[in-house]
């Protein structure tokens, strides 16, 4: 009996990761006034995978938690994806949330008609549908995040995206993993591993040539960095925006 109430302690800690996961990163870019190297491609795949997820969860009976977990990763990957529109393609904010506004009425549309369509399916004892939905949405989570292994390859760093959100988003994949079944373990298990690489690459591209350079600097006056001053990447939190490398660069040269 303590299994399944541990089970679902984890389970709601795991959602409770997943809904608050991107809140780092809509703060650092409004407060950046930018969104570069953080892909508009990743948080509308992100949008979409949560409508197969929440029918999984909602039609599968798992925790409240869960069910509404789905939910919110749609709504905040849409306003992550606005402000991708707005600071990188400079849409207006009327545009933004009119495109936000439609496409959670499309998404909600879609969800509510395949939840009651999968009831059916369960009770006529198809397996099928339930599988395609554990499947979709990991394919869409991890499409989502292997289009920043892409950029990560192209330009051989970790840009735009905040490292908080990757450590709350994968520790909400961890906790979830012990409260679902061998389905929820794909999706959850896959994006685990997925932003386990986006560390290590973190690491590797950002946080070690930091220290090379660091290493290479006299300690007198002029080169000590303040705190507020350090790259953000190597704060391992957030990584550096494209603006904050030029600004960077200024300084140097001047």
């Amino acid at each position: 009996m303590d299994v399944p109430i541990a089970a679902n302690i984890l389970g709601t800690t795991g959602a409770v990761c997943w809904s608050i996961q991107l809140l780092p990163q809509i703060f650092i870019n409004y407060r950046r006034h930018n969104t570069e190297g953080l892909q508009a491609s990743m948080m509308l795949l992100w949008a979409t995978a949560g409508v197969p997820l929440g029918v999984y969860n909602i039609v599968e009976g798992l925790n409240v938690a869960l069910r509404v977990q789905a939910q919110i990763l749609t709504f905040l990957s849409l306003v992550t994806w606005a402000q991708c529109l707005y600071y990188g393609k400079k849409y207006s904010i009327k545009r933004c949330i009119a495109a936000v506004v439609s496409l959670l009425l499309l998404l909600g549309g879609i969800e509510t008609g395949l939840i009651f369509a999968l009831r059916i399916a369960k009770r006529r004892d198809l397996e099928w549908p339930m599988i395609l939905m554990a499947v979709l949405s990991a394919s869409l989570l991890a499409a989502g995040v292997l289009r920043h292994y892409w950029d990560i390859y192209v330009h051989r760093t970790v840009r735009g995206i905040s490292f908080i959100f990757v450590g709350i988003d994968a520790a909400g994949d961890l906790f979830s993993l012990v409260s679902v079944d061998v389905l929820g373990m794909v999706i959850y298990g896959t994006e685990l591993v997925l932003w386990i690489g986006v560390f290590v690459c973190g690491f590797a591209f950002n946080f070690l040539p930091w220290i090379a350079e660091r290493s290479r600097k006299e300690p007198s006056q002029e080169t000590q960095i303040s705190l507020h001053e350090m790259p953000s990447s190597t704060s391992v939190f957030r990584t550096a925006s494209g603006s904050d490398v030029v600004t960077r660069r200024g300084h140097r040269q001047s």
